[in-house]
């Protein structure tokens, strides 16, 4: 009878352990299986970013498609509620504030684990250029300068207009070309739907500088309705270049690129040579002769650019902005992008490099 109740009660204890600790049994395996994945690259391609993520992605954008507003957006929303009314609980005594931190923990160990699930291991998987045998130049002064004058030069010449009314049909557009550009870019077409959503608070994301983002969890994409409709068309390739398994931000400025640059519409091409002239005036800004530069801009694009920094000036918070930078700075830098933000403009050497191999591509 006693070595009965001492089982039962020894049962019951194990029971109650895996009860409370099996979110971070399972954060812990998540993040072993990071370790190894760090370390092995090709077989992130080979099992999940080629073989298990295309199928999720499919499999939870159908859902997602279903509704016209942000499901990441509305599970943020419910996630910060919650936390507020647990922390209100807690100074109420309705609630112990070690059952609440527990409970905090547990959740933020399942969020971290479905977060590779669901995406994060893509981060992984190697870089754009070895996916596509894109060989990289050495980029010295010389081609450096010589690219920003070919930019320059398509820029002007792909001018182009850019309307509200004309998103759906770029949106169109630009799945077109990923699924024309599908092989080149190394990706699974169709893996999914791809609906884009404006974020539910756009006015105070705007003050932070964020244009838009993936949402993994959902597999849905969200853009910043306060956005230029010239910056549309590239925005729009970039955040979708994320659900089709491009994690690396310079990888999706760089598919972007590509997309919007190899469109037979004007407008794609215009706002992809846009953005690349920004991240190549960011890296030219400390030359003696840089105005020099811009002078060579036709005046509808001088114009636009002028209206662009006046634009943002007045919509962005610059104390808002520096933190939302240093904290995604740290996200990314955690998950192995070695420079952090600045990854944003390794599109330079990308795009030079893709320009050398395939001029025709750029028109």
């Amino acid at each position: 009878m006693f070595n009965s109740n001492f089982n039962r009660k020894k049962e019951l204890g194990i029971l109650r352990f895996l009860r409370i600790s099996w979110p971070f049994i399972l954060a812990v395996i998540t993040f072993i299986c990071v370790r190894f994945a760090v370390k092995n690259p090709l077989s992130v391609e080979e099992v999940y970013s080629d073989g298990f993520y295309p199928h999720f992605a499919a499999f939870f954008s159908s859902f997602s498609k279903l509704f016209s507003f942000s499901l990441w957006d509305l599970f943020w929303l419910v996630t910060i509620l919650s936390l507020i009314a647990g922390i209100v609980l807690v100074i109420m005594k309705r609630l112990r504030l070690l059952t609440l931190l527990l409970l905090s923990a547990q959740i933020l160990s399942v969020l971290y684990v479905y977060f590779y699930i669901s995406w994060g291991f893509n981060y992984f998987r190697p870089g754009i250029d070895k996916r596509t045998e894109l060989n990289l130049i050495k980029v010295d002064e010389k081609l450096f300068r010589s690219m920003l004058d070919t930019v320059i030069v398509y820029l002007n010449r792909s001018y182009a207009e850019v309307r509200l009314e004309d998103y759906p049909e770029i949106n169109r557009e630009v799945e077109e070309s990923f699924e024309r550009n599908s092989e080149i870019l190394d990706i699974k077409y169709p893996g999914g739907f791809r609906r884009p959503k404006n974020m539910m608070f756009s006015n105070l994301i705007a003050k932070f500088g964020i244009s838009g983002y993936f949402g993994p969890f959902f597999n849905e994409i969200n853009l910043n309705s306060r956005i230029l409709p010239m910056e549309y068309p590239f925005l729009l390739a970039h955040e979708k270049a994320h659900q089709f398994g491009i994690s690396n931000e310079a990888d999706a400025n760089f598919a972007a690129f590509i997309v919007c640059s190899s469109a037979g519409d004007p407008k794609l091409r215009y706002s992809g040579y846009l953005a690349l002239l920004l991240y190549f005036l960011e890296d030219a800004q400390y030359f003696h002769d840089y105005r020099d530069y811009l002078l060579k801009l036709d005046e509808p694009v001088i114009k636009e650019l002028q209206f662009r920094q006046k634009y943002y000036f007045g919509l962005q918070n610059e104390a808002m902005g520096k933190a939302q930078e240093t904290v995604y700075d740290a996200y990314l830098k955690s998950n192995h992008v070695t420079h952090g933000i600045k990854n944003y403009n390794q599109v330079v050497e990308l795009a030079i490099s893709w320009l050398n191999r395939e001029p025709k591509l750029s028109r």
